[in-house]
């Protein structure tokens, strides 16, 4: 299969490139992470401003109508050069309300999330071994609206937020429910994470929210698998820019008087690098492909996609840490947050090891069938 990006693609990559190269520079990043939001928020106003943020929202909620791919192009040149603000989570809680919200759901939250000025964000992991698919929080019916009650863990950007779309569990199925961060019955714990994302842990009893759908009807399974490919797309970007900081420091350092790049050992550790990063872009767009196809595997690759973002972006970024040396763990040296980014993005809705069950269970029963 060709996965050469067409025309309008490739034009959200340069776009996208130039405004992340001219935003994100080391001296930005050293700022945005001791400050009080950990956004940076000139840069998600940019974003805002060049049509990004909405980039694959549906044109008739005003956005650019360009889908699932373009937003893994988007986050992939966010993942380069490890940009502190929230595309992912707003992006696919916009994807979840255009896709599968009521009209006054769309009315309500998508402008902001378009335009910035009222991003969202998701709720979809809890403490301990709970799957993403069958999460422990409660919904019970109230009317016409839903009472959540239940523990989300390290719900990212939150602090901010216009809205949070929470998974849970009802009678019916799991769901997707709208809930407002500020509401009664909602309260929350700050959380530093490895990326320096300011996350919060939400605490939900009996808050009031709104369905986004009727519960199972399978949207839960939808969001998880978006969700997948756009953390897929951030690892692809975060691995291709730790191996431009690698190669850059093997052709300037030398060692006996050689360029660190000319030892055989050190060749073969980029070189085992490069084949995993291929690997992990290879996957990712052919999930995309068959995901906007409805293909009916679709589901088994973006597993693949996301194992392979999560084994093999973890194995690039250790491979580069331990090329750098001495110089990887210095902070002042930009190498160590693909390191910490990519660290992150291995373990968000679950480990390798968790996607690889997920894996299992559905090649088992399609065996069976």
């Amino acid at each position: 299969m060709d996965f050469t990006l067409d025309e309008d693609l490739a034009a959200v990559r340069d776009l996208a490139r130039e405004i992340f190269t001219d935003r994100a520079t080391p001296e930005r990043l050293r700022a945005v992470e001791v400050g009080e939001t950990r956004i940076d928020g000139a840069l998600w106003g940019s974003l805002a401003d060049a049509g990004l943020l909405g980039i694959a929202v549906p044109e008739d909620d005003g956005g650019a109508g360009l889908g699932l791919g373009a937003l893994c192009v988007l986050l992939e040149e966010q993942g380069r050069v490890v940009a502190p603000v929230p595309l992912w989570p707003n992006a696919i809680a916009a994807l979840a309300v255009a896709g599968h919200g009521t009209p006054e759901q769309r009315a309500a939250l998508l402008p902001g999330a378009v335009d910035g000025t009222g991003r969202l964000t998701v709720a979809l992991e809890e403490f301990g071994p709970v799957e993403a698919t069958e999460p422990g929080c409660a919904a019970k019916a109230d009317g016409d609206e839903w009472r959540l009650t239940g523990t989300k863990a390290v719900v990212p950007s939150p602090f901010g937020a216009a809205g949070v779309l929470v998974s849970a569990s009802t009678e019916q199925g799991t769901g997707l429910f709208v809930v407002d961060p500020d509401a009664d019955g909602v309260s929350w714990t700050r959380a530093d994470t490895t990326t320096h994302d300011r996350s919060g842990h939400l605490q939900l009893d009996g808050a009031i929210a709104q369905a986004v759908r009727a519960p199972g009807s399978g949207v839960l399974d939808t969001v998880l698998q978006q969700a997948a490919l756009a953390l897929a797309a951030v690892q692809l970007g975060v691995t291709e820019g730790a191996l431009a900081h690698a190669a850059r420091y093997m052709r300037e350092r030398e060692q006996f008087g050689r360029p660190l790049g000319t030892f055989q050992a050190v060749q073969h550790q980029l070189a085992d690098c490069y084949i995993q990063i291929d690997a992990l872009r290879v996957t990712l767009w052919q999930a995309v492909a068959d995901v906007d196809d409805g293909a009916p595997d679709a589901e088994v690759a973006a597993l693949v996609a996301a194992w392979w973002a999560r084994e093999g972006g973890l194995d690039v970024v250790h491979r580069v840490q331990h090329v750098h040396g001495g110089i990887g763990v210095d902070v002042d040296y930009p190498v160590h947050r693909h390191f910490l980014w990519g660290k992150q993005l291995a373990g968000t809705l679950g480990g390798p090891s968790a996607v690889l069950a997920r894996m299992g269970g559905l090649l088992a029963v399609a065996g069976r069938q």
